[in-house]
């Protein structure tokens, strides 16, 4: 994958009817292009996680199952057969992706057109030297002849964007995408390396819905109907991050995929067809704002919450933890009722290190439990083990502590999230639910 003498081509196209502006994008781009009848072709939608106890809004979160149902339809009728859809859903508290399967009515896809749904965390995983480390990759992505990645045009807190490359995590087993979040080798370092190992023929990357703030439905979702489409997933992923508003050159996995493969992250070495990348280019922020001196987030301050102070999460981070985290902060603003915190410290991930001067110090998962185990700066320590660790834990560990949080406060906010898409047309559960 070095320098390249003809420029990768990369199809956007404004997404009207979903079948139809499918086949234009896979049409431009030479979708198809090397693929046999035979195939064993492998369908990677991204399908992070889903939750069947509370309100879930799925809009940029996940790939539609418009997009995933036209893709079928086309590769049906273009004479393919052999065709899979897999994917390693987050598995906690237990492996859900049938479930989810379920849910996004991918059920028909296997009564009309035979697609075998699989869930790699009921199959095996087969590890793979990386040079420097291992991961252990599903079987099923391995052995694929053809594999169409179909990631959402998302940004993500850890990593600023979230494409086809990133997509790829959703391959690995759970110890190895927890390994992804180490102390030595920087997540964006690690997730590159594996596209590189894998058939990849094909991203098609639904733009249908942007998310910012991603990766999670905490993020906030825009009406975007766009497709972009490669055969080139290095490519797709700098016209998907130049439509969020970044410089591929400022994404670090990006920047480190390029270097390693001698490639061009400029936008004048693509070829685009069909829309103009600037027509549909805005910004969409994925950071969440912080005090200067790391007390917690913008929020807080602006609430007048004082006496806490919740250290911002980093790279080490795993996704179990990250979900819960956004929980954890709106539990500890319930606990909030005009009167300052009697100096609590909250750390997360594997490489904070709870500081000196705090009455208490709240170890949020497993990771800081052990990491602070015997640190002397700690008074007294309120450890919330666990991998990732329980809500409903944290609420009574805090209020045994004399610290009001409030669970039925996240379920509250977790409603509000979800009613601000209820009743917009543009945000269509229709989409998803078919």
């Amino acid at each position: 994958m070095g320098v390249l003498l003809v420029k990768p081509v990369v199809s956007v196209v404004k997404c009207t009817d979903v079948y139809r502006s499918l086949r234009e994008a896979l049409e431009l781009c030479g979708g198809f292009e090397g693929f046999r009848r035979h195939d064993k072709i492998l369908i990677k939608p991204n399908l992070v996680t889903w939750d069947f106890d509370l309100p879930f809004p799925p809009f940029g979160v996940v790939t539609t199952s418009a997009v995933m149902f036209a893709l079928v339809q086309i590769l049906a009728e273009e004479g393919f057969r052999n065709i899979t859809i897999g994917e390693a859903s987050r598995p906690v508290p237990r492996t859900m992706g049938q479930a989810i399967y379920r849910t996004l009515g991918y059920e028909k896809l296997r009564e009309n057109y035979g697609v075998e749904l699989v869930d790699f965390n009921e199959e095996e995983f087969v590890p793979v030297d990386f040079g420097t480390f291992k991961l252990s990759v599903a079987r099923r992505a391995l052995e694929a002849d053809k594999i169409v990645n179909v990631p959402v045009l998302k940004t993500h807190n850890q990593c600023k964007v979230s494409l086809g490359i990133k997509n790829f995590k959703g391959v690995l087993d759970r110890k190895s995408k927890m390994f992804c979040h180490n102390t030595e080798t920087d997540l964006n370092y690690i997730f590159p390396h594996i596209v590189e190992k894998l058939p990849v023929a094909l991203t098609i990357i639904d733009g249908i819905f942007t998310l910012e703030k991603g990766p999670g439905p905490t993020g906030k979702a825009h009406r975007k109907d766009l497709l972009i489409a490669s055969r080139d997933p290095l490519a797709c992923d700098v016209v998907g991050a130049a439509i969020m508003g970044y410089d591929a050159s400022e994404v670090p996995s990006l920047k480190y995929f390029a270097e390693r493969h001698g490639r061009s992250l400029d936008l004048a070495d693509i070829e685009v067809r069909g829309e103009e990348v600037a027509k549909h280019s805005s910004y969409v922020d994925y950071d969440w704002e912080w005090t200067k001196d790391n007390t917690g987030p913008a929020g807080f301050e602006k609430r007048g919450i004082t006496g806490l102070a919740v250290r911002k999460y980093d790279n080490t981070l795993c996704t179990g933890c990250s979900m819960l985290y956004n929980p954890m902060l709106v539990m500890l603003m319930s606990a909030f009722k005009g009167e300052p915190f009697p100096g609590i410290e909250v750390v997360t991930g594997k490489q904070q290190l709870a500081g000196p001067g705090f009455a208490k110090t709240v170890l949020f998962g497993q990771c800081a439990c052990k990491l602070n185990k015997n640190n002397p700066h700690i008074r007294k320590a309120i450890p919330i083990p666990g991998c990732p660790p329980d809500l409903k834990r944290f609420e009574k560990a805090m209020r045994e502590e004399g610290i009001a949080c409030d669970y039925n406060d996240y379920v509250r906010y977790r409603h509000y999230i979800f009613e601000r898409y209820r009743n917009r047309e543009e945000f269509d559960l229709g989409l998803y639910l078919k």
